[in-house]
């Protein structure tokens, strides 16, 4: 069986810690390198749901592509629900380890996921890494269809082939409009329009999308946006990355056993469907 120093510097090799943004928390949280790893779980966020999934599956390693302590801290006291996540990890041997900003711009990356959730033909990045000289990572997805379709159909196929979240999958732009190239990014995307804009694609499917940044790009172009649960553009990678730990243990001859949580983590829970016309309280019809 390997050590969790062995595991983490495989890990560390596919999304390297140098390339996450300078505010990211990303790397090794928790954990005694010299401990020996047999079972990696990995899921999109290091909330005490899936700490708990990780004890009862026996895993030694928790990978999570959002980090624990973004801001930093000065208590793990386990009556604060972080502080109790570490005491849990702590307690029962399990490591937990970070890729946020460097698995989104590497090669494949959380968005190449989500462009394979939807089956979708990556062409290159959105936002170039400069630093690649092969040109391939980068920030987001250029993608084509195999065949034009609606931006109904688009929809309808993202909601078909990401995770179900009380959400679902919001889109702004005439619903006929036909679509043949789309940008995609998983997580929040609204900072990214101008990019977007300057490829070119007939839509941009993203998270967590406000309501001036939306209005705002849909006024400029016929841009079309197609907006899902953050925790649902983002669970792919985590399909993704357990098959490339299962390729490395394979090559090694580590043995590892890898599993993806399929516990839903996304903080909205129910979704209630509008069905009057907004008027002014108080005033007629």
């Amino acid at each position: 069986m390997p050590r969790l120093s062995e595991v983490i510097a495989a890990l560390d090799a596919l999304w390297p810690p140098s390339r996450a943004e300078q505010w990211d928390a990303v790397g090794t949280v928790c954990g005694d390198p010299d401990a020996e790893v047999t079972r990696v779980l990995f899921a999109v966020d290091p909330v005490q749901d899936i700490v708990d999934e990780a004890v009862e599956l026996g895993a030694d390693l928790l990978v999570t592509h959002h980090p624990l302590y973004l801001r930093g801290t000065t208590t793990v006291e386990a009556g604060t629900f972080k502080g109790r996540v570490v005491h849990t990890l702590i307690k029962n041997d399990i490591a937990l380890h970070v890729a946020h900003t460097n698995a989104d711009t590497a090669d494949p990356g959380v968005s190449d996921a989500l462009a394979g959730a939807l089956d979708l033909r990556v062409t290159g990045p959105l936002v170039p890494d400069p630093t690649d000289p092969a040109g391939r990572r980068g920030l987001g997805r250029i993608c084509e269809l195999d065949h034009p379709e609606t931006l109904r159909a688009f929809a309808a196929r993202a909601a078909s082939r990401l995770p179900s979240t009380a959400q679902g999958i919001r889109a702004a732009g005439d619903p006929d409009a036909l679509i043949r190239t789309v940008a995609v990014s998983g997580g929040s995307g609204d900072s990214l329009f101008e990019q977007v804009r300057a490829a070119g694609v007939d839509a941009f499917l993203t998270a967590d999308l406000r309501h001036h940044p939306a209005s705002e790009a849909r006024e400029q172009s016929p841009l079309a946006l197609v907006d899902a649960a953050h925790w649902a553009t983002e669970w792919p990678w985590c399909e993704q990355a357990a098959a490339q730990l299962d390729a490395i243990s394979e090559r090694h001859g580590w043995g590892l056993r890898t599993h993806v949580s399929r516990t839903v983590t996304d903080p909205w829970t129910a979704h209630a469907p509008s069905v009057t016309s907004p008027s002014i309280s108080g005033a007629p019809n």
